[in-house]
């Protein structure tokens, strides 16, 4: 066991959490990442990208994320292999963190970059078939279906957004619902049925999602959620749009969060309501969710920490000048 100082301590990586370390770095905070579970985020287990400024072929996911990790160390950062398990938010800056190691991390500023991970079917096929017909995220992926039939699993806001979202690149989208109505808003629905790219298949579940020879996904296979009765639908893209988990249990009680667990910030910016602790990426974007605006809040999460300790700094010189 051991204890590490910084000026900057960033839970969790991804695009939010390096771009924080690549600027902290940069400012001569020497900062340290505690990388997580799941080193790289979401990224890391996405196949192609193709919306990531910068790029002009497709990349993959996990390559981009090892780039962003080495650029961060290049510049300064310690990373560290280890997951946060508690962390003491009551007393102010300096904060402590403990991880799963046993290691203590001392941090005169936090910034929260844990992320998000969106919610599955745990139906058989569905992990099998990721990046090969199945995605969590049609503003990431639905280019690579452009002409081709697709289906959106799901029933609230994030379906409907998705199902419409497709019809830009899809003339025939299906909606699957396992109930008789949809959860999202009136004006979302309206929309939705208003959409003659976009068909609603109501009360059927999703048992499976099935490959074709190519291995790649090629039927979903239904059961009517009413009479039991077996189907299958043919689609060379299904998405899962049943919601994300913010990965924001260990501040359960320490930081204000809205009513699906995401972590509220002053509007506009990753500051939260203890100074010095700042929010960035997925943990506290329900709407974009995006690498690249993951990455800017994570920079602007950089700099305004950077700010809370120069202004910190500042104050304790007048105070010691004035003595």
């Amino acid at each position: 066991m051991a204890t590490h100082t910084t000026k900057m301590l960033i839970i969790g990586s991804g695009p939010a959490g390096y771009s924080a370390a690549i600027y902290a770095a940069r400012a001569m905070l020497e900062p340290i990442v505690v990388q997580g579970l799941q080193p790289g985020g979401q990224l890391t287990i996405t196949t192609d990208v193709e919306n990531y400024p910068g790029f002009r072929d497709v990349v993959q996911g996990p390559w981009l994320m090892q780039e962003m990790q080495a650029q961060a160390e290049h510049v300064g950062t310690r990373m560290m292999w280890d997951t946060i398990v508690t962390v003491d938010l009551e007393h102010g800056s300096p904060f402590r963190a403990i991880g799963d190691s046993g290691d203590e991390y001392i941090a005169d500023c936090l910034v929260i970059c844990t992320g998000a991970q969106a919610k599955w079917l745990g139906a058989p096929g569905e992990m099998e078939l990721g990046g090969k017909g199945v995605s969590a995220c049609a503003t990431c992926d639905g280019f690579f279906y452009r002409g081709k039939t697709v289906a959106v699993i799901g029933g609230g806001n994030t379906a409907v957004e998705e199902a419409l979202y497709l019809t830009n690149h899809s003339d025939n989208v299906t909606l699957i619902h396992r109930r008789d109505s949809l959860r999202a808003e009136k004006i979302l629905q309206e929309r939705l049925f208003a959409n003659p790219k976009i068909s609603v298949v109501w009360n059927k579940a999703v048992d499976s999602f099935e490959a074709g020879a190519n291995g790649m996904l090629h039927h979903l296979a239904l059961t009517d959620t009413v009479t039991g009765e077996a189907s299958t639908l043919e689609v060379d893209g299904a998405f899962v749009a049943i919601g994300h988990a913010p990965a924001t249990s260990l501040f359960v009680d320490k930081l204000p969060m809205d009513e699906n667990g995401y972590l509220l910030t002053d509007p506009g910016t990753p500051k939260t309501v203890i100074p010095g602790v700042f929010a960035a990426g997925d943990v506290t974007d329900h709407v974009y969710r995006q690498a690249v605006t993951a990455a800017g809040m994570g920079c602007m999460a950089a700099l305004d920490g950077e700010r809370f300790l120069a202004e910190r700094e500042y104050a304790v010189q007048e105070a010691e000048a004035a003595e």
